[in-house]
């Protein structure tokens, strides 16, 4: 018969795992998420570019609603502003409402860009500067 004080040593040593064990399941773990994470860079770019195309839209609705209640669009000088509080500066909208609680950035915390008479002379242009936030080519959501 073996000693019981040998026999509940040995079990010890027998269970759980050994820190070789945990070391090789977190190095998988972290080649995992890594992985994940390297793929994934590129769909933000999308979502934000996407998130362009929807605020425009949102904006645009919003407008032609301005449009509606007062025959005409708001200035380049008065911007988006007038969309959110009664504009100061002619011409002054007589059926003013307040169409949004406030206009909202671009997914680069820059406000977007609002022009009227647009680029060629006609409508309206609205447009994110993009991630560098200055006039370029590359900006998300411009006329061209």
């Amino acid at each position: 018969m073996k000693n019981p004080a040998a026999l509940r040593r040995k079990r010890l040593r027998e269970s759980g795992y050994t820190l070789f064990e945990i070391m090789l399941v977190l190095g998988i773990i972290a080649v995992l998420v890594g992985s994940a994470i390297y793929m994934l860079v590129g769909n933000i770019d999308v979502a934000k570019e996407q998130r362009v195309d929807s605020d425009i839209e949102a904006i645009t609705m919003q407008l032609r609603t301005y449009e509606m209640l007062n025959y005409r669009m708001p200035t380049t000088e008065q911007g988006l502003k007038a969309l959110v509080s009664r504009p100061g500066t002619e011409p002054r909208p007589r059926r003013w409402k307040q169409l949004m609680k406030s206009v909202p950035l671009d997914p680069w915390g820059n406000e977007y860009v609002y022009r009227n008479p647009g680029k060629g002379g006609s409508g309206f242009d609205i447009y994110s500067l993009g991630p560098d936030g200055k006039e370029s080519d590359d900006d998300a959501g411009k006329p061209q």
